[in-house]
């Protein structure tokens, strides 16, 4: 029998910074760099209810933890449920049991600051946020941890959504955040443009990007969805989180292959490799840059681990007890 800690939303709400939470990804990438093994989502959807059962998982040996992500979205509460386990890289016993909800939106948006860390210029100060929702708010948190953010321009298609996503993070920013009326407003002159939407076709026109760009898309892992349209992919450094994705979810490439632009050798490089300097990232301030983040297990046991030594250090948590297999299979 062995005890792992329990972890509620409400006791991982706050324990952490953005920064924390940037530090932890990028080292996290690094080690997946060096080899560590991750393994894309699995998705099973389900019609009657319509709903989708995902998980994906990663080892980071150095970190000395493994575990994963298991999420339902959909079905009769139309809502979505977030489980995290933890597990010691050594031993294989439990570590902690998270309930994944509060972290979600900072563990991915750590993900994409370290893409923007890695591939935007050094000078960018012009943000563009291309949605309103949770993940958009982790997404400009994170990368204003990792650049010095002057102006940011957010638009998402419901006014009152853009405008109420301006005013909270104006408050919590050093920069100036503003909506603006279009997509094209946003994107025209921004130094680093994120996606973070559920559209199924282009949020806005590649080539409206400004040479010197990077782009970081966020918001969709589907073969048939694409937030970017096949213009901006062809003009970009491409860089996936797991190259696996590139026949399998990454859809703004697939479908960018499938229009004739590109290949799927178009591909640069995993963002652990541009992290563990086993492949360059940007080479020029012409560049432009996309990063393709489909969520992976690799921020999520970073994440994950980072938020259960803090949790441990501030008695966070309460316990549950896990019996191994050689136990449950006696029958005694």
């Amino acid at each position: 029998m062995t005890d792992a800690l329990f972890l509620t939303s409400d006791d991982v709400s706050g324990l952490a910074t953005p920064e924390e939470y940037v530090a932890a990804v990028r080292e996290g990438y690094r080690q997946r760099g060096e080899g560590a093994p991750a393994e894309p989502r699995t998705k099973l959807v389900n019609d009657e209810p319509r709903g989708m059962l995902t998980g994906y998982s990663a080892v980071l040996p150095e970190t000395g933890a493994m575990g994963g992500y298991m999420y339902a979205a959909g079905f009769g509460a139309g809502d979505a449920w977030f489980v995290t386990p933890l597990f010691d890289a050594e031993s294989g016993e439990p570590r902690a049991l998270l309930d994944g909800a509060s972290m979600n939106p900072f563990k991915t948006g750590a993900a994409g600051a370290v893409g923007v860390d890695a591939l935007a210029r050094e000078d960018a100060s012009t943000l563009a946020v291309i949605g309103s929702g949770a993940q958009a708010r982790g997404q400009l948190r994170a990368t204003a941890a990792v650049r010095d953010l002057d102006s940011v321009w957010v638009y998402s298609p419901t006014k009152e959504n853009r405008e109420s996503f301006a005013a909270e993070m104006n408050e919590r920013l050093d920069a100036a955040v503003a909506a603006v009326a279009s997509n094209a407003a946003a994107v025209e002159g921004a130094d680093v443009v994120i996606t973070a939407t559920t559209a199924s076709e282009p949020v806005f026109d590649g080539d409206l990007l400004d040479d010197g760009t990077h782009v970081t898309a966020m918001g969709q892992y589907h073969p048939e969805k694409h937030e970017l349209d096949a213009t901006t992919v062809e003009r970009a450094k491409y860089v996936l989180d797991l190259r696996e994705r590139a026949t399998q979810d990454a859809g703004s490439l697939i479908h960018a292959v499938d229009e004739g632009v590109v290949s799927e050798d178009h591909v640069h490089a995993e963002l652990g490799d541009v992290v563990a300097g086993k492949a360059p990232g940007r080479e020029s301030d012409e560049e432009i840059t996309v990063f393709d983040s489909g969520g992976t297990g690799i921020e999520t046991v970073a994440a994950a681990q980072m938020l259960y030594e803090k949790a441990r250090e501030d008695g966070l948590g309460s316990t549950v007890s896990l019996s191994p297999a050689s136990e449950a299979l006696t029958g005694e």
